[in-house]
């Protein structure tokens, strides 16, 4: 399978951030490509990261919580 056609998979982390499988391409609202140098990534769902759109762990301190 070539990695254009690599199956994309999101999946909701508990109490955490969104993680993302596969050869997915992230842009930002106007478009502009966001540089992606892993296989995995993490994407905050808090609102508090400082490197977003990737979480940096700051979901923990806050107490965010996700519905079960």
């Amino acid at each position: 399978m070539s990695a254009s056609a690599e199956r994309v998979t999101i999946t909701p982390y508990p109490d955490g951030p969104l993680l993302v499988r596969g050869a997915a391409e992230l842009q930002t609202e106007g478009g502009e490509p966001i540089e992606v140098t892993r296989r995995t990534v993490a994407l905050c769902r808090c609102g508090l990261s400082t490197i977003k759109p990737f979480c940096d762990g700051t979901h923990k301190a806050s107490g965010f919580r996700t519905d079960v």
